[in-house]
């Protein structure tokens, strides 16, 4: 029975530090051990009555106590970590815990008391301080196809590498308990589960710790759109769904409907866990324009308002980053401007138009870009679409951005999506030149934005990565198959598409890294990826984080085919005895034909240059596998360059502005 005790003590966590203030506090869920035992907790509002069955390492059924609002808890004294449990509603129906912290026998099976305690004081634990949001150089990955041993364990044993190449952030594709081995992380059922296969919970820890070592951030991929459809039960436990809408995967959350103050928390719970518990840095919120919501108050503004608070505790940063397809600025306005608060968001409108531009393809989306001069704009101003009609979308689509911070956006050649999402799962290394690759990983990362990099692009992998599950389901099986045919239907894409369900679509896509293994043009692309991360960390010019398409962050077409950007402080005054920013200009032929270096590009910055100009990076130079360039060290920016200077055909050059 609980006592008086019990409840002060669930008051007590509602009192905790770490909680969000307002209405949508509703105390802890799950399985929390405690000095005394586990205290129990669960939404189920509609049920009559809630017991704990306990299924081993000994058998049991316990009586839960209601709670105002629907909920119920016990605390059990008799209850330990690793014991296995489920719930049973209304004496019929036993089902795993919604909040479970590990489901070790798949998501059928029983939940499991986690041992790890959370941080009460929410300090950071070690000396690991985090990065700034404009220092963040992303490398996305999955867990298992990431290494041989496809475990966190056995990214961790790649973490030197990933510290050597100069990333400073690692995010996970979601690893929420999910259906089989095999699957990307979107059909998660068990948000709060970290996946048994990959190494559970402890796993997990180990991964964080081991990259906070190393100075590596680590990012959580979290899915708070819908839920996977096999092993979905927590719609049994209260109206968790909306009525409303549904999104493409299945199912929305409800976020705005009757019951959703508990809803939302208990998201907004799975947050702080992972932050409290983990001590991640950071989450990428996948597909939020699939979240309908339409509260005053935002359960996604909700989310940036916890994170403001944790990080305020711990006194290291906790970023958002979003995903979303519809360009608005709102996502990463603050709080107090009606927005959402978020730190950044993926520009979709930067990866279409270079992909457009290196390959030509115009079917689907694509056929939205026009290449080099969307590229540039998504360089200058954050996105293309900004307000303008949208053919594939068939209506208006985003908005205003260029006065946005650089840093509020996340720019990306390759992603599992963008991948992924091919028939074919083929990467650019498979139709690209090792000149081509090295303009792409150029522009990705001496862009303004934040750069992304996707596992194994920075040294050309070529193996596919292919969208794979192992469901249970018969009819689901054929479901996927059946909607994975229809996605690409507006693509002229005409070979068999890979079956999902197929575990040679999972063993494909699997890294084929390995230092004794990698070809000369690979090895040669890895130098030059880490050269250009080196180029962004050192120089300030790349990270000075203004707004977007302000004149310190000009980019434009000055000849067909060829994007340029000036970047860095444009306004300095030479008279000024204060240090003054630097400047830098960048150059991209993105064809593959030769083009004029045009005389007066010094002049076309708005603030003309004056002095010199040093020759900072030049892809064809041979050692990063080029065949070389006439360009030289020094060039005077007060005269006209002789015409016989060229771009050479997919060629990068980087200038440094230097006094006479």
């Amino acid at each position: 029975m609980k006592t008086r005790e019990d409840e002060v003590r669930i008051a007590d966590f509602r009192k905790d530090s770490s909680r969000i203030e307002g209405p949508v506090d509703h105390g802890p869920i799950g399985a929390e051990p405690q000095d005394e035992g586990v205290l129990f907790r669960v939404w189920a509002p509609d049920a009559t009555s809630m017991e704990i069955e306990v299924c081993r390492p000994r058998q049991g059924l316990y009586p839960m106590m209601p709670e105002p609002s629907g909920y119920w808890s016990l605390l059990l004294e008799s209850s330990r970590p690793g014991d296995l449990y489920k719930f049973r509603l209304d004496g019929t129906l036993s089902l795993p815990d919604p909040a479970s912290r590990h489901q070790p026998e798949g998501v059928h099976g029983p939940s499991r008391v986690f041992a790890k305690h959370r941080r009460e004081s929410g300090k950071a634990a070690g000396p690991f301080q985090g990065h700034a949001l404009s220092r963040l150089i992303f490398y996305e990955l999955h867990v298992g196809t990431f290494s041989p041993e496809s475990t966190f364990d056995g990214v961790h044993s790649r973490l030197d590498s990933l510290a050597q190449l100069g990333v400073t952030a690692v995010e996970l594709m979601p690893v929420a308990q999910f259906p089989g081995e095999r699957n990307w992380g979107y059909d998660g059922t068990f948000p709060f589960a970290v996946h048994h296969s990959y190494g559970g919970p402890d796993g997990l820890l180990r991964l964080v710790r081991a990259c906070h070592e190393r100075g590596l951030s680590l990012f959580l991929d979290v899915v708070y759109n819908h839920m996977g459809p096999e092993g979905n039960y927590i719609a049994s436990f209260g109206p968790y769904f909306s009525k409303m809408t549904k999104t493409p995967w299945g199912e929305a959350i409800n976020f705005d409907e009757a019951g959703s103050d508990h809803v939302r928390h208990f998201f907004l719970e799975n947050l702080r866990y992972f932050a409290n518990v983990f001590d991640v840095d950071g989450f990428r919120f996948d597909a939020i324009h699939a979240i309908r919501d339409q509260s005053a108050h935002s359960f996604l503004s909700d989310a940036s308002v916890l994170a403001r608070n944790i990080a305020s505790r711990r006194g290291r940063p906790l970023h958002l980053v979003a995903e979303s397809n519809l360009n608005d600025r709102r996502t990463v306005l603050p709080r107090e401007r009606e927005g959402a608060g978020f730190d950044a968001q993926w520009s979709d409108d930067f990866h279409h138009a270079l992909h457009v531009a290196f390959t030509g393809e115009h079917d689907g989306y694509y056929s939205d870009f026009s290449g080099a001069e969307d590229l540039a704009r998504a360089i200058g101003e954050g996105f293309v679409y900004q307000g303008q009609y949208s053919p594939s979308f068939n209506h208006r689509r985003g908005s205003r951005s260029k006065d946005l911070p650089a840093s509020s956006f996340v720019f990306f050649a390759q992603n599992h999506d963008q991948i992924g999402n091919r028939a074919y799962g083929d990467r650019l290394a498979s139709s690209l030149s090792p000149d081509a690759l090295r303009v792409v990983a150029s522009l990705v990362i001496l862009s303004p934005a934040l750069p992304l990099l996707f596992m194994g692009e920075e040294y050309g992998e070529s193996r596919p990565f292919l969208y794979f599950t192992s469901h249970g389901d018969p009819e689901l099986i054929l479901a996927v198959r059946e909607g994975r045919a229809r996605e690409f239907a507006s693509f002229v894409w005409t070979q068999e598409i890979p079956d999902p369900q197929d575990p040679s679509s999972f063993e494909r896509s699997r890294l084929s890294y390995d230092d004794r293994e990698l070809t000369a043009p690979q090895r040669a692309l890895r130098a030059f990826t880490r050269q250009l991360i080196e180029l962004r960390k050192s120089h300030p010019a790349f990270t000075l984080d203004l707004p977007i398409g302000s004149v310190s962050h000009r980019a434009f077409c000055p000849v067909s085919g060829v994007v340029a950007s000036f970047r860095g402080d444009a306004g300095f005054s030479r008279s000024s005895p204060a240090p003054r920013a630097e400047r830098v200009l960048c150059l991209w032929n993105l064809t593959s034909n030769p083009q004029p270096l045009p005389s007066d590009i010094f002049q076309n910055g708005g603030h003309p240059w004056k002095g010199l100009a040093r020759t900072l990076l030049d892809s064809k130079d041979p050692q990063w596998g080029g065949t070389g360039s006439r360009i030289p060290a020094l060039l005077s920016t007060e005269a006209p360059l002789p015409s016989a200077l060229t771009l050479e055909g997919f060629h990068t050059l980087v200038f440094l502005e230097e006094s006479p």
